[in-house]
């Protein structure tokens, strides 16, 4: 696998994730159970970092060369 391959796997990834968080997001708008709140804003706040790792993932690996 190249470089530009793999750059293109982190965007897709990063894009999953993106998605992912907007339901998250848009779930916890709609929620008014404090535990679920709770339990949505502890999983937003661990995809969050792995979503900026994906992005600088894909830029390094893109713009390697």
């Amino acid at each position: 696998m190249t470089l530009a391959e793999l750059s293109g796997a982190y965007e897709a990834s990063a894009l999953l994730l993106r998605n992912r968080l907007r339901e998250l997001r848009h779930q916890l708008q709609g929620s008014r159970d404090p535990e679920e709140i709770w339990h949505l804003k502890r999983r937003i706040a661990e995809l969050t970092p792995i979503l900026t790792q994906m992005n600088e993932l894909a830029d390094l690996t893109a713009h390697y060369y």
